[in-house]
């Protein structure tokens, strides 16, 4: 407990108190509990959780999933809130936690979750919901449908404290802004709450039935391996995010200079793919392959990366295989999918001109169409050591003038509707690195630049030029011989463009 912050103490020591206060009824004389219906919904808890601290089998147990929540409901629905209250507590006391200071945590799981089954209690018998549930005997069959609505309102109260405790406590522990604290946790968790107080209702329906407890018992086991599934699923997700990191990370430590960038592609990308109309299964594979479209530059030698000075012919030439060193860097990543696609080909142009492979049209891979001006956008509107970023308006009018050519218009005419729905800022929070990175924002060109100071202290390509000629980017990129544009892009029309030459 010494290592939990003092708000944090406090916070615990107040739900300790408000968990007691709630329990307290229960344990008066004449309260006329059912302690044997309490024993046996507490003990079953306890039993769920103590898995969870085998050392053979304790990893793959779905303990943060909330596997058991459909005990704790069945527990609201058959007992009065003083005594579901009880019923989480040992269980918690000893369930496994997996950071420390871990017997604080199992004091505020114990008391959060008393609470909260306390919660869904009252609000179940304010509905009358406790004689919904039926009784032994064909004369005292469940009301059903009636039933559903106070078991889903519980549910609904249920969610709403576990989540409003789960925000306070971030607050407090680790001093997060109220409004960052509680973002999210209900959408995430209102869904299968819901589920669980269906099947809670359903071991509630069997426990007061002429079959008994023991009945109960198999509503239990179906439940606890979705559960396992879906925590299974999830882990299985956080492994993909990890390895997401770990290449962002690594690109970012060979080339700070575009730092963030990456992650601006792929949101940017999401935003173009949401006007297009994409399925929402390919939304997350597309934010991917924007994000990993420059980890090709692993392979390039990081002299080349970081040469303060124009480039060799040579040089050149190494810079424009990262795309194909990027595909052979991803391709065993079986999740990536189409984004493997657009990593290759986010440097074609339309009109044939691009590389690696000249493809032109729609032979070009519709993922790298998106990055590609995702990838430009972001370049042109990123605030750099050597130039103010762009405001939006004028990069996507330059977009405009090169679409047809370069960029699929398509593209850039979802990419013009986005911004006119929802607008854009270069400072967000990364979600795929452990940091926020802010950074410049777009509309007016200001902002506070990258984390670290840059590399290069001034434009790759010599100093800044006049007016009506192309501006340096944060890199260097060729086609042909010629100059092209945005963080790998290929941003160019000819010999001069208004648009950033990059990498």
């Amino acid at each position: 407990m010494r290592a939990t912050p003092l708000a944090a103490r406090a916070h615990i020591l107040a739900a300790v108190v408000c968990a007691t206060l709630c329990a307290l009824p229960a344990l008066r004389p004449g309260a006329g509990i059912a302690w044997t219906t309490v024993g046996l919904l507490t003990a079953l808890y306890l039993a769920c959780e103590l898995p969870g601290r085998c050392r053979l089998v304790g990893s793959s147990v779905p303990i943060s999933a909330g596997s058991f929540f459909p005990l704790l409901l069945a527990a609201a629905f058959l007992l009065p809130p003083a005594a579901a209250a009880l019923v989480a507590i040992p269980g918690s006391l000893v369930g496994r936690v997996e950071h420390a200071p871990a017997r604080a945590r199992r004091i505020w799981r114990a008391a959060q979750l008393s609470l909260t089954v306390w919660a869904a209690s009252c609000v179940h018998g304010l509905l009358g919901g406790g004689a919904t549930l039926g009784g032994p005997g064909p004369e005292r069959l469940p009301d059903l449908p009636y039933a559903l609505l106070p078991a889903c309102a519980a549910a609904l109260a249920f969610s709403l404290v576990l989540t409003a405790l789960d925000g306070s406590i971030l607050a407090t522990a680790e001093r997060l802004p109220l409004r960052h604290a509680w973002s999210g946790l209900l959408p995430r968790s209102l869904g299968p709450h819901l589920v669980h107080g269906l099947a809670g209702l359903m071991m509630a329906v069997l426990w007061r039935s002429s079959y008994g407890p023991v009945s109960a018992l198999f509503v239990l086991l179906p439940m606890y391996i979705s559960c396992w599934i879906f925590s299974q699923y999830h882990r299985e997700h956080a492994a993909h995010r990890a390895t997401i990191r770990a290449l962002v990370q690594a690109v970012d430590i060979k080339d700070t200079y575009t730092r963030g960038h990456s992650e601006r592609v792929g949101r940017a990308s999401v935003l173009i793919a949401r006007e297009l109309g994409m399925a929402e299964d390919r939304l997350e594979v597309l934010r991917f392959a924007g994000i990993l479209h420059d980890v090709g530059k692993l392979c390039v030698p990081t002299r080349v990366l970081r040469k303060d000075g124009p480039l060799t012919p040579e040089e050149r030439r190494v810079i424009e295989l990262h795309p194909e060193y990027g595909h052979e860097i991803v391709r065993g990543i079986g999740f990536l999918g189409e984004a493997r696609a657009a990593i290759l080909h986010h440097h074609e142009r339309l009109d044939g001109s691009g590389y690696p492979y000249g493809l032109s049209g729609r032979e070009i891979p519709e993922f790298a169409r998106v990055v590609a001006v995702a990838d430009a956008f972001d370049a042109m509107t990123s605030t750099r050591s050597y130039r103010r970023g762009r405001p939006v308006p004028a990069a996507v009018e330059e977009l405009k003038r090169c679409a047809g050519t370069q960029f699929d218009p398509q593209m850039v005419r979802a990419l013009a509707r986005g911004l006119d729905r929802h607008g854009w800022s270069t400072a967000s929070t990364v979600v795929t690195a452990d940091e926020t990175v802010p950074v410049a924002r777009a509309g007016g060109g200001a902002g506070t630049g990258a984390v670290r100071k840059p590399v290069r202290p001034r434009s790759p390509d010599g100093p800044e030029p006049a007016a009506g000629r192309a501006v340096p980017g944060d890199g260097r990129d060729v086609a042909g011989g010629r100059a092209v544009a945005t963080d790998g892009s290929g941003l160019a029309s000819g010999a001069q463009s208004s648009v950033d030459r990059t990498r």
